[in-house]
């Protein structure tokens, strides 16, 4: 299985690849992989330290006759989003990622893959390993949690690194040149609800919205990808008067776009219900039909009994409250063609126990525009009575157009492949604005091979992209400029 990965071309790197997702990896447990990383930097005789944060560093010397170029931080983060199908049994904390070539295209089984950024911590890898690749003076810089609040980056001090140029290797197009990204903001609101007796001889039913795409809820969102939060809670709102909530699920992490929600409800009249529910469902399956071929929108009676359902005033308050809460594509940029400016992912909502948690991830290249957002969701939120709390709060990247080593990629792009680079900054949070604050004089950009369908289990990586990615990674290695 992963052996067939390991004799892929360039096999430096998918050797490197291979040996990291043996590895258990998820956001907020990294314990393993912060081990893994020193021993690999130490079993090469390189100097490795880890931070205070669980960051790892590891330099190496300039290769003979590059000792007069500027020093280079290759970076990038060692945690991945963790997905999966639900018909898909795996452990995500003990079970290495199972992995099989399809076509052009290395996928898991069932699972996110880890490209997104394994495939940018393997070429580090591959280069400190190396004997034969001419590099200038390097400090790898892997970084945790970035994921799920970028903590990593936040937290390295300054003073630490001492390189002029810093590569992020973190992108998803292998013709993009990244340049300028999307900071963010948590917001999340909870609070109680009321709880009444169920009515006598209601029928429980199991509502479920499965099969979407999903993905990355920054550099999908452009796409109009349905929210399984925000489609169960059309169905909920449109069956409303005939229906009593009882509990309800979807989602699961803030940065994927929701696929899966599962709502159980206690119906009084079945036939009202019924008529309903599948109007809307019609006008869901119609208007998601050229984007969501596998949408799978079912009502089905359930055997369990529940005796408390929550209370009609509170449960007209949860359906507005996310009827009105924005979900997507906010504000389009008016400086960058195609680029989204705001957005928002209602990532995760729970209903269970007299509780409630929505949980959205808000983002924007414009700080304002990113609190306007935001306080419009927490002016909603408030509205229905919940509390809002707006937490893991980051600074977007500011793109330099006149930056050194743009130039440098710019030039060597078009040489290497005929056709200039697609220059531009990207609806994702990437670590560089973060980083920036404390290292504000280095020079900063991003690139990497072509990844599909990040942070969902459809996430697969091109073969013949990560080819491309690595001779384009060598040539500017050679190419750094002169101190």
């Amino acid at each position: 299985m992963n052996e067939e990965i390991r004799n892929l071309d360039p096999k430096a790197l998918w050797n490197k690849f291979a040996d990291l997702n043996a590895v258990p990896r998820p956001s907020k447990k990294e314990e393993r992989v912060i081990a893994f990383m020193k021993d690999f930097g130490k079993s090469l005789g390189l100097e490795t330290m880890e931070d205070e944060v669980g960051n790892v560093i590891i330099r190496k010397p300039a290769t003979a006759g590059m000792e007069d170029r500027k020093a280079v931080v290759l970076q990038s983060h060692l945690d991945m989003v963790h997905q999966k199908n639900n018909d898909t049994d795996f452990n995500f904390d003990t079970q290495g990622i199972e992995m099989y070539v399809d076509g052009d295209w290395v996928r898991a089984r069932g699972t996110t893959l880890g490209a997104d950024n394994g495939l940018g911590v393997a070429t580090i890898m591959a280069i400190l390993e190396s004997n034969d690749i001419e590099h200038p003076a390097i400090e790898a810089l892997f970084t945790i949690d970035e994921e799920t609040g970028m903590t990593g980056a936040k937290g390295l001090k300054g003073g630490l690194l001492k390189g002029d140029i810093l590569l992020n290797l973190d992108t998803e197009e292998d013709d993009e040149i990244g340049v300028g990204c999307a900071g963010g903001v948590d917001v999340t609101a909870t609070g109680p609800y009321s709880e009444v007796d169920a009515p006598k001889n209601a029928s429980a039913v199991t509502i479920k919205v499965k099969g979407l795409n999903g993905g990355h809820s920054g550099m999908e969102i452009i796409k109009g990808l349905g929210n399984s939060n925000k489609l169960m809670n059309r169905l909920l709102f449109a069956t409303k008067e005939t229906m009593q909530l009882v509990k309800l699920e979807g989602g699961s992490l803030r940065n994927a776009i929701p696929r899966e929600s599962v709502a159980q409800v206690v119906v009084t009249s079945e036939e009202e219900f019924t008529a309903a529910f599948e109007k809307m469902k019609t006008a869901i399956i119609a208007e998601y039909k050229s984007l969501e071929s596998n949408l799978s929108i079912t009502a089905e009676k359930s055997s369990e009994t529940f005796t408390k359902t929550m209370a009609e005033a509170d449960q007209n308050k949860f359906l507005n409250a996310m009827n009105a809460a924005h979900n997507g594509v906010y504000r389009m940029s008016p400086d960058i063609e195609d680029l989204v400016e705001t957005s928002n992912n209602i990532a995760k909502v729970s209903v269970a126990s007299g509780k409630i948690k929505i949980e959205c991830l808000t983002r924007s290249s414009v700080e304002s525009s990113k609190d306007v957002l935001a306080n419009a969701l927490t002016s909603v939120f408030e509205l229905a009575g919940l509390d809002v709390k707006l937490a893991g709060d980051y600074p977007g990247w500011a793109p330099n157009m006149d930056s050194a080593i743009l130039k440098v990629l710019d030039s060597l792009y078009q040489k290497m492949n005929g056709e200039k680079a697609n220059v531009a900054a990207c609806h994702a949070g990437l670590e560089c604005g973060i980083l920036g604050q404390n290292y504000p004089e280095m020079d900063m950009i991003s690139f990497g091979p072509t990844i599909k369908g990040a942070h969902s289990p459809d996430e697969r990586a091109s073969i013949s992209s990560a080819q491309k990615y690595w001779d384009f990674v060598l040539e500017i290695l050679k190419n750094i400029p002169k101190k």
